[in-house]
């Protein structure tokens, strides 16, 4: 039986769920997860199914199908094979525990994506990336080439089909326009627990302040340096008896994790725009399990 994901987002009213429960019903399909979230402040309502076809009926028939009963509420819906895995490029410098831990949990099924390409401002992790037979592109960025690097990195984009391009403590701002043109489809980590300690050394800030817990933030990336809506974060707790350089350590590990943690939530079509802010509902059961350990 064929597994699907269904997304609604639209303004709340009566009536929603009863219509894509029965559509569902009336299609042949079996709800097996779902989740909703109904927000007073925005007057959004927000949900997420996930459901077996038993009778056979295909994506595009569902989604045509889904059409004139989504009318009536406005609904912005998509219907998706949760055996179609995403294509997504990742961006690094020159810190790669990020990176490593991606293509680690890609190379097990952890992380059930597509990576058509590895894009650098160095050549420091050009043959860990060949050696998973991932395309590797070295895209040098200075001052004086800043707008043909960019137009050379959204060409790799736009040729490999990429839907998500994850920065994996990729050090160079992306432009206003490429922001906007993503919108919702470029995650960052940041290497602090977002809104404090911006910029390009938070551990050191933290380290000054005497913070007892340090974090990281995943967040989509916006124009706003580092305000984009925040998907992911997590901390772990320090003493005064440690050195910025175990900060740093320490803080690469939740890096990692959070970020992983972001991606899967957006891959599974876990993540919804809300505002500034994002709604994330969480993991249906065993989409979490690996297809090998090791």
């Amino acid at each position: 039986m064929k597994k699907y994901v269904l997304t609604v987002a639209c303004p709340s009213t009566r009536g929603i769920v009863a219509t894509v429960a029965g559509f569902l019903a009336e299609n042949g399909c079996n709800i097996t997860d779902s989740s909703q979230f109904d927000d007073p402040q925005t007057g959004k309502f927000f949900m997420r199914v996930s459901f077996v076809s038993e009778q056979g009926v295909g994506v595009e028939e569902l989604r045509a199908g889904l059409t004139e009963p989504a009318k009536p509420f406005s609904m912005d819906y998509a219907i998706h094979d949760e055996a179609d895995k995403m294509k997504v490029v990742i961006m690094v410098s020159r810190f790669g525990h990020c990176l490593n831990d991606l293509l680690y949990r890609w190379r097990i099924g952890a992380l059930p994506i597509d990576i058509v390409a590895v894009i650098s401002n160095h050549m420091d992790y050009q043959k860990v990336v060949v050696n998973h037979d991932i395309p590797f592109h070295y895209i040098k960025v200075t001052k004086e080439n800043k707008p043909q690097a960019e137009a050379h990195l959204v060409q790799v984009v736009e040729e490999s089909g990429a839907e998500l391009v994850v920065l994996a403590r990729y050090m160079q701002v992306l432009s206003d326009e490429l922001c906007r043109k993503m919108s919702g489809r470029i995650i960052n980590i940041h290497h602090s627990f977002l809104p404090s300690f911006k910029g390009a050394n938070p551990y050191k800030q933290a380290f000054e302040r005497g913070v007892k817990l340090i974090g990281a933030t995943s967040h989509y990336v916006t124009a706003d340096l580092d305000e984009g809506p925040i998907i992911e974060q997590d901390i772990i707790r320090v003493t005064h008896a440690q050195s910025p350089e175990d900060y740093v350590s320490l803080g690469r590990d939740v890096e990692s994790q959070v970020l992983a943690r972001a991606i899967h939530a957006h891959i599974h079509r876990r993540v919804f725009l809300n505002g500034n802010k994002t709604v994330v509902f969480p993991a249906s059961p065993g989409s979490f399990a690996s297809e090998r350990m090791g």
